[in-house]
């Protein structure tokens, strides 16, 4: 679970980076609590890598004119020039994300359906 070898553990162990006991047995145990404390920490050290190239083409920079949130999901409506996209996320997403009305960011899209439709006042064509 924290991607290290064995004897990282053992040496974290050895100076207090992480707590453990020893089972009847003699081995090494490590609560899931304690796996769960040094996830975040190294979380929270760890610095983001910047996107240097995505395969999503469709990119919206717009404001937020509208958040709603209830326990589980969220709806952000977006002004991008002349579009309102509106986006649902979870609930959770958003509250890591900070998303607020008025908050500057960058819808984007990427979808497998694009779907053409012609309205009925069409002109016909020779």
């Amino acid at each position: 679970m924290l991607g290290v070898s064995v004897e990282t553990i053992r040496r974290w162990g050895a100076d207090g980076t992480i707590l453990m006991s020893r089972s009847a047995g003699g081995q090494r145990v490590v609560a899931i609590a304690e796996v769960t404390r040094l996830l975040s920490e190294r979380r929270r050290q760890t610095q983001d890598r910047p996107i240097v190239a995505q395969s999503a083409r469709n990119r919206f920079p717009g404001v937020v004119t509208r958040v709603e949130r209830d326990g589980v999901a969220a709806v952000v409506e977006v002004m991008a020039g002349p579009h309102r996209l509106v986006s649902l996320l979870t609930a959770e997403a958003a509250l890591e994300l900070g998303i607020e009305v008025g908050d500057e960011v960058v819808c984007v899209v990427k979808s497998t359906d694009v779907i053409v439709e012609i309205p009925s006042a069409r002109d016909v064509r020779t």
